[in-house]
């Protein structure tokens, strides 16, 4: 379907892709994954011709259409909305153009009559009488009322752009479908339908995202960049991870058998196998699994931070009350008469529909922020530690990283150059990097910094507010194992997914007319009928 043959690209030293070979075919969705920098969007870009090639091309099969998920929100603010997304079947826009304009036209000739023809035979092939109603139902099936399909771009909020622009990529079925973060600014409904709409989706799919929930519901492949190049592996998202992170320790282990080795390997095979039978993958995507050969299984080399979150003393039975806090802001009530006991062990997620909200939350159990109403109280036993959301104000001052983390250091070991430089190693500044200044690295380095700080504090009470914000799915997966193990009371905000499930175990839902507050995972409060109902009442 999709070919990339001997493909490089090249900026003045640096080297992006080396030869790259791969091919995309038709039915399977593959999961573009690669470390920050990595050339995942670049990618993507000389698939879709918006970026050419130092070397190499790229062939679509005659006839074939590719549609990808425009990043500018801005380009289409003068187009009425339901245009707009027709314009992303190209062919299809340019005939109802010229059809317009020829019959605009004052002086018709029989030329213009047989053109005319012509144009409305290739209009019916592509069902263009459909199109304003196919685009219509796309718009509703992502959020957007029926009274903004007629209304200019320009008029519509940035979230609202996303969801039009995404509309746009998925109309008319495109042949080879390219969506760069397709799921940055959707709700949890939306991003359902999307998910179940590629399930659906019969063509090619070509995805870079960091929801590895939404990657492993829809994939069937994994691409991963890696020494400037692109390998292509059977499976989601979690099983290329588990898979690499298998045949790492198998290479470790001198000992094992072949024999030992490839029964290992078929027995993890068929136990995550069956898991994805209870998912919403297809028959098919998992028979892919059912018969990979066991040759496809590599170790991966891409480096994982060591994130551990140790405590420094156990913590006792009082960990944090609060009694009646309420908040507004603008006149705006973002929560009111919050009242809560966290107990010792609890893992809790808060969610909202309004995240300012959540941030404020934190801002004020960290006394950052003095709420307008109520009071809380931590226990005599309790060392908290603090990730915020906007962390700008701690890397203001042109000091290397070891100096920036030394401030947070608690004991004269803990000072010393030696440890520091272990300690920022494992979180992946090495050599010379941890000699950068604090001011002018990355959103990324940035958080893998506030996280040092944080396991430097071996707080008991831990308090994150969306913490994968910037990261990296190494990081994000090494941080979700690391809450996941965490031995203490963790509180946390995320919109990653597979972290609120796979960490929580308490769900406190924030409304500006009170709270829902259930003992149970995310995946079962999303599924809860009477939760759905209660929710209704209080928005």
């Amino acid at each position: 379907m999709l070919h990339v043959n001997n493909l490089s690209l090249q900026f003045g030293k640096r080297v992006l892709f080396d030869e790259v070979n791969v091919k995309f075919v038709q039915g399977n969705c593959y999961g573009i994954i690669g470390a920050n920098g990595a050339g995942k969007s670049t990618f993507l870009k000389i698939l879709t011709g918006d970026q050419d090639p130092t070397t190499g091309r790229v062939e679509l099969e005659p006839g074939k259409r590719i549609a990808f998920l425009k990043q500018n929100h801005f380009e289409f603010d003068k187009i009425q909305v339901l245009q707009t997304v027709i314009m992303g079947h190209k062919r299809l826009y340019e005939i109802m153009v010229e059809k317009e304009s020829l019959y605009a036209k004052e002086d018709f000739t029989e030329a213009d009559g047989m053109k005319t023809a012509e144009l409305e035979g290739e209009f019916a092939d592509l069902e263009g009488w459909n199109s304003e109603t196919d685009a219509a139902t796309l718009l509703s099936n992502l959020g957007i009322e029926e009274s903004k399909h007629y209304s200019l771009m320009e008029e519509l909020s940035n979230d609202l752009k996303v969801r039009v622009l995404l509309a746009q990529a998925l109309f008319g079925n495109p042949d080879v479908l390219i969506l760069d973060e397709p799921t940055n600014d959707l709700d949890l409904t939306t991003i359902s339908w999307l998910e179940d709409f590629l399930l659906d989706f019969k063509n090619t799919v070509i995805v870079v995202s960091h929801d590895r929930h939404f990657l492993d519901t829809v994939c069937t492949h994994i691409g991963d960049i890696d020494f400037n190049k692109i390998n292509l592996f059977t499976g989601n998202y979690s099983f290329w991870y588990q898979s690499s992170q298998l045949a790492a320790r198998q290479r470790s282990d001198k000992n094992k058998k072949a024999e030992d080795r490839k029964k290992e390997l078929m027995d993890f095979i068929s136990r995550f196998s069956a898991n994805a039978a209870k998912s919403k993958q297809a028959t098919s995507r998992r028979k892919m699994l059912d018969n990979l050969d066991l040759e496809e299984i590599q170790p991966s080399s891409r480096k994982y931070p060591g994130i551990t979150f140790h405590q420094e003393r156990d913590a006792g039975n009082q960990i944090l009350s609060i009694n009646n806090l309420s908040k507004s802001i603008d006149g705006k009530t973002l929560f009111k008469d919050f009242t809560i006991t966290v107990n010792k062990g609890d893992k809790v997620a808060f969610i909202s529909r309004n995240s300012l909200a959540l941030t404020t939350l934190f801002e004020v159990l960290n006394h950052n922020v003095k709420a307008d109403t109520g009071e809380f109280t931590t226990g005599t036993t309790i060392t908290s530690a603090y990730l915020p959301n906007d962390n700008h104000d701690f890397f203001s001052t042109k000091i290397s990283l070891i100096d920036w983390l030394r401030q947070y250091a608690l004991t004269d070991e803990e000072r010393e150059d030696v440890n520091l430089r272990t300690f920022l190693g494992r979180m992946l500044f090495t050599g010379e990097e941890a000699l950068k200044s604090a001011t002018v690295i990355s959103g990324g380095e940035k958080v893998r910094c506030m996280l040092s700080k944080m396991m430097l504090a071996k707080g008991n009470l831990l308090m994150m507010d969306e913490p994968t914000n910037h990261l990296d799915l190494e990081s994000i997966t090494a941080l979700n194992n690391a809450m996941r193990d965490f031995q203490g009371t963790l509180l946390f905000t995320s919109h990653d997914h597979e972290l609120v499930n796979t960490v929580a175990n308490r769900i406190i839902e924030l409304t500006p007319n009170g709270i829902i507050d259930k003992m149970m995972s995310y995946d079962e409060y999303l599924a809860d009928a009477k939760i759905v109902e209660l929710q209704g009442s209080l928005y």
